[in-house]
């Protein structure tokens, strides 16, 4: 009888995965024809029966099982409060940051490490500005500052021109401090990651600068003193 029980609880189990991933396999052909542009990473059911959790890049969204209906929004557990949406926003957030690698970012780093945050900057953006003019405050806390270029007037713009010419410079962490200082740095163009950039911050919804970055794919918009910044970055490490 065991062994019935067994087979029989096997069978169901199978009957499951197939069903998911005709869904799967519905939710992407439905997908491909509606947004042929649109690059799925994965599909996967979400914890609301019949709604799969779709991710393109660093974003989320819902959708029917037959591939029929979208839904753009945070899923939320009403008993725990807890955002599941950002939960896993903040882990692809994370990879695709990772996936940039620090040879792509303009990277300042402290004689010790402690905490590595990723900054979306514009040149001119006064805030921005203000955020690297402490930029000894926050070495001196332990943190990596890793700053990605998001000018905010777009693609060649003044700010985008300035921001190629930092990273095209000899040394771009003191051509980068310059231009936060609205000194001239030469005019130049090579091969750049400002492009990439700006897509990712578009990924990440960045509404303003700077954006703040953890390690573990959380946002913290606008400008934080190093201070504050740590005490931030420690309750990730230790939630209440």
């Amino acid at each position: 009888m065991r062994k019935v029980i067994k087979i029989a609880a096997l069978s169901l189990f199978g009957l499951m995965l197939s069903a998911a991933n005709a869904d799967e396999v519905a939710i992407k052909r439905s997908m491909a024809k509606s947004m042929p542009s649109v690059k799925i990473d994965s599909v996967k059911p979400s914890e609301v029966k019949g709604l799969y959790e779709v991710i393109v890049g660093a974003n989320i969204f819902y959708v029917s099982g037959d591939g029929k209906y979208l839904l753009q929004g945070r899923l939320v557990d009403v008993a725990t409060r807890k955002d599941l949406t950002e939960e896993k926003l903040s882990n692809t957030r994370k990879q695709a940051i990772e996936k940039v690698g620090q040879d792509n970012m303009i990277v300042f780093k402290p004689k010790i490490k402690k905490y590595t945050v990723s900054v979306f900057t514009d040149i001119d953006c006064g805030y921005c500005r203000k955020l690297h003019s402490e930029i000894d405050q926050y070495l001196a806390q332990g943190i990596t500052i890793q700053y990605l270029f998001f000018p905010r007037t777009g693609k060649d713009s003044d700010s985008y021109n300035k921001a190629v010419s930092v990273w095209c410079a000899d040394d771009r962490n003191a051509a980068l401090t310059a231009a936060k200082k609205d000194q001239k740095v030469p005019a130049k163009t090579c091969d750049n990651p400002v492009d990439e950039h700006m897509q990712l911050g578009a990924d990440f919804d960045v509404k303003g600068t700077p954006m703040i970055v953890s390690e573990n794919g959380n946002i913290y918009p606008g400008y934080l003193p190093a201070k504050q910044l740590v005490e931030a970055l420690e309750s990730e490490k230790n939630p209440k």
